[in-house]
């Protein structure tokens, strides 16, 4: 990829991050993107964090940043006002006052490759990972069309300009046959070809594409527009998704096995400290070398990674019963973190993905905050 030298705008930095971090790949109840700021604007600057919280805002205002990137949503929840009098509106009323846009990638940055997860298995050391629930790289129909041997040309060119036809870094791929085609206009038919209440024989090409399925709307409506018959015959089959390198967790494996105990003190020495510490379930001697992991709260994965056959399951956020009962199943041993910790590693990743598109701006700058944003402060043992 050739490096800018031309100051980018915020909408230049923002498909970089869209491009890493897909907005699609985000859960329909997440709020990710751009939360303030002018796309036009020029970006020298960026502060990268988990949390905008008032202490990061600071950072990133007293550094002259133009742009907060964030893991966390700061309006993730509907709200009704984001007026100066409340907690978080006043955030937004400093950042703007200031120059200084906020984005936020949230579940799409779980579900990319690489993503959260694989920033966080890269700081275990972990090898040879891919997803704990993959999900596929595209999903595709295969739409299949008869059309008049004189209209084939109009309308696979229709179907391209819609969407259709790619394949990997292919372009306006079909595949067709020719035969015999047969139908009866009845009574109310105005027949492009024919006439009523007699059967006519048509030399018709059958032409195969395939497609995205979320273009199909879009592909719909080009073949109608394009096609001459008054009802066009055509077909939509759903191909199968094959798993690709997206989806949320991890899991590979460790170079050496070890004991849970020493990695429980690995994983620990791998990720910043917090008040929450790591702490683990199970033998402290079982032997442990193929490892799960999902930053952020992870409980819900309980039964995929027993299924995977990981010896440990590196997560935030568990539960006193979801825990117990998955360990009285037989289930991976626990390694529960603190939530921040798990998703912390994310921010070097994401400062990366900019660095490597505009690093060459004279006076860019990406800073990953040292703040930590785990709420934890006090922990008695």
């Amino acid at each position: 990829m050739t490096t800018p030298k031309t100051v980018p705008t915020l909408d230049d930095v923002i498909a970089a991050l869209e491009a890493a971090y897909p907005p699609a790949l985000a859960e329909s109840w997440d709020s990710v993107g751009l939360v303030a700021g002018d796309p036009a604007d020029e970006v020298r600057k960026v502060v990268v964090a988990v949390d905008a919280t008032e202490a990061v805002v600071d950072e990133a205002l007293a550094t002259g940043a133009q742009l907060l990137l964030v893991h966390h949503p700061l309006l993730l929840r509907g709200v009704d006002t984001v007026g100066a009098h409340t907690p978080k509106g006043a955030l937004l009323h400093r950042l703007i006052r200031g120059g200084c846009a906020l984005y936020s990638a949230h579940t799409n940055a779980d579900r990319a490759d690489p993503g959260v997860s694989d920033a966080l298995a890269a700081a275990l050391g972990l090898v040879d990972t891919r997803p704990l629930v993959p999900i596929p790289d595209r999903a595709t129909d295969k739409w299949v069309v008869t059309v008049p041997a004189t209209d084939t040309v109009r309308v696979r060119e229709a179907l391209f300009a819609a969407g259709a036809g790619e394949l990997g870094d292919y372009r306006d791929c079909s595949w067709t046959v020719t035969g015999d085609g047969q139908f009866r206009p009845m009574p109310g038919a105005n027949p492009a070809l024919g006439s009523v209440g007699a059967v006519e024989h048509v030399r018709e090409d059958r032409v195969e594409v395939i497609a995205p399925r979320t273009a199909r709307t879009r592909l719909l409506s080009a073949l109608r527009a394009a096609h001459p018959y008054e009802e066009p015959a055509f077909d939509v089959f759903e191909t199968v998704d094959f798993p690709g390198r997206r989806g949320l967790g991890r899991i590979g494996t460790l170079p050496q096995p070890t004991t849970l105990r020493a990695f429980t003190a690995r994983v620990a020495d791998a990720l910043p400290r917090t008040e929450w510490g790591v702490r683990a379930a199970g033998d402290p001697d079982r032997i442990v070398q193929t490892v799960a992991v999902c930053g952020g709260s992870g409980d819900s994965l309980l039964a995929t990674v027993s299924r995977l056959g990981a010896d440990a399951y590196v997560t935030a956020d568990l539960r006193h019963h979801p825990a117990d009962e998955h360990l009285r199943t037989g289930g991976p041993a626990l390694v529960d973190v603190a939530h921040w910790a798990s998703e912390q590693p994310w921010c070097a990743q994401a400062k990366d993905v900019l660095d490597a598109r505009f690093s060459g701006v004279d006076g860019w700058d990406v800073r990953v905050t040292d703040l930590r944003t785990d709420p934890w402060t006090v922990a008695c043992h």
